[in-house]
């Protein structure tokens, strides 16, 4: 038998014997993604006697601020759940027409974030329009700043024209990429102020996702956390 068709053979008899007995879904073990250059397996926790533990097992946070937030995270933004951000990195983060946005502090970040995430915090998107981490937030997401736009450009693009539906007098969205964006979980406020503030910079709420369960939901199910300094 030839050594490359043995190899094979080794590999199938190998992934067999080792199948992984807590499945993202019937049919899938887990996804794989690119964070920070390197290829990352997520996965669920084998060990089906694990406990969640640490701060995201906690059930109670002073409210005000760690208050519940709504379902939506604002009018024509989708939200989205554990499935659908599995899609998303096999797809739109694979093909890098998406982006996948830790909308966290720094710190927070530092603890661990979902694997394929940027750090963008969330107080970045806040910031006045002319200044220099908001423009190049808006860079990284695909969005193009405009220079000086005529009044007869604008009322055509008024009409849907020319693209007017994704620019507005300063950005233009035209090659804006879709991005997901979360945070620490339901009672999290930073990635629903994240998204506030990108539709009022007038970015596409269609190209807007919230994963609403964020870390905490992430980890209740044992998906892997990465160490972004790993």
């Amino acid at each position: 038998m030839p050594i490359r068709l043995l190899t094979l053979l080794s590999i199938v008899l190998f992934t067999n014997a080792y199948a992984l007995d807590v499945k993202l879904t019937p049919g899938k073990d887990f996804v794989e993604v690119i964070h920070q250059g390197k290829l990352v397996k997520i996965q669920r926790i084998q060990d089906q006697d694990h406990i969640l533990e640490g701060g995201f097992a906690k059930t109670s946070r002073k409210c005000p601020p760690f208050c519940i937030q709504p379902m939506s995270g604002g009018e024509g933004v989708k939200t989205v759940g554990q499935l659908e951000m599995f899609d998303f990195m096999e797809n739109e983060l694979l093909d890098e027409t998406g982006i996948i946005v830790d909308a966290r502090t720094p710190a927070w970040w530092k603890r661990g974030t979902i694997p394929g995430s940027v750090n963008i915090p969330f107080t970045v998107f806040g910031l006045d329009i002319n200044d220099p981490q908001l423009i190049d937030m808006m860079r990284v997401l695909g969005a193009k700043r405009r220079g000086e736009v005529s009044g007869f450009t604008r009322t055509i693009e008024g009409f849907g024209l020319m693209g007017g539906d994704q620019k507005t007098d300063e950005w233009d969205f035209t090659s804006a990429k879709k991005v997901i964006l979360w945070c620490n979980g339901m009672w999290c406020g930073q990635s629903p102020r994240a998204i506030k503030g990108l539709l009022e910079l007038g970015y596409p709420p269609e190209k807007i996702m919230y994963y609403r369960g964020g870390m905490q939901g992430w980890q209740s199910l044992g998906l892997t956390v990465i160490d972004p300094d790993d």
